[in-house]
């Protein structure tokens, strides 16, 4: 079975459901997810604020906001454009990905790639 994240939806109902206070293995079991991964949905964007505690919670709008600004991080070569172009030129040249990575390192042109990353280009 294939890996897909939590949706909107899922993080919607998962937010009324810890609002009725229902048990996580009950929320696991509605939407159709294993404990740990609701567990862990509500660990990682539960928000705090000291200033209005009150504000305190799992909110599914702000789950789903960190989430698309966490996806967008591993979206480097999205990100920079430029980048993209010096690794595309490498890569029509012939160069591995750990090549491209060294000649840029090597070139004092620090920015968001690696190896792991030109090969994302390659996929």
């Amino acid at each position: 079975m294939g890996h897909t994240e939590l949706g909107l939806r899922e993080r919607r109902t998962i937010e009324d459901m810890l609002n009725a206070k229902m048990s996580v293995d009950k929320i696991a079991a509605e939407i159709g997810r294993h404990r740990s991964t609701v567990f862990r949905e509500i660990r990682r964007n539960f928000y705090r604020d000291v200033e209005l505690p009150e504000l305190k919670g799992y909110h599914a709008v702000t789950a789903q906001d960190r989430f698309e600004r966490r996806r967008a991080t591993h979206r480097k070569l999205i990100q920079h454009p430029k980048v993209m172009a010096a690794v595309r030129d490498g890569l029509d040249a012939g160069w591995s990905p750990e090549q491209i990575a060294g000649r840029r390192h090597r070139r004092k042109c620090f920015g968001p790639i690696d190896g792991a990353t030109g090969l994302l280009l390659i996929r």
